[in-house]
């Protein structure tokens, strides 16, 4: 069970917490920040940094209201995956 670093809530990330047999719930969603490393210890690469504010996943209702957030700011429609 991983847990939100933004609010605390506790959710499933299938990267950390998964047998990477099934995709992150957040693969899903549109790209509007990289994915963080697994290990909060590892340095992020020039081509994957971390999230300036918080290297950590975030749990569906953070990062949905992110995106939501970012996409008004921007006035754009962020990247859907595909």
């Amino acid at each position: 069970m991983s847990v939100c670093a933004r609010c605390g809530a506790t959710f499933i990330c299938a990267m950390a917490d998964g047998d990477g047999s099934e995709p992150c719930w957040c693969a899903s969603l549109p790209l509007v920040m990289p994915v963080p490393p697994l290990s909060s210890g590892a340095p992020a690469s020039a081509s994957m940094p971390a999230p300036a504010e918080d290297p950590s996943c975030w749990c569906p209702d953070c990062l949905k209201r992110h995106i939501a957030t970012t996409s008004a700011a921007t006035g754009a429609a962020p990247a859907n995956p595909e």
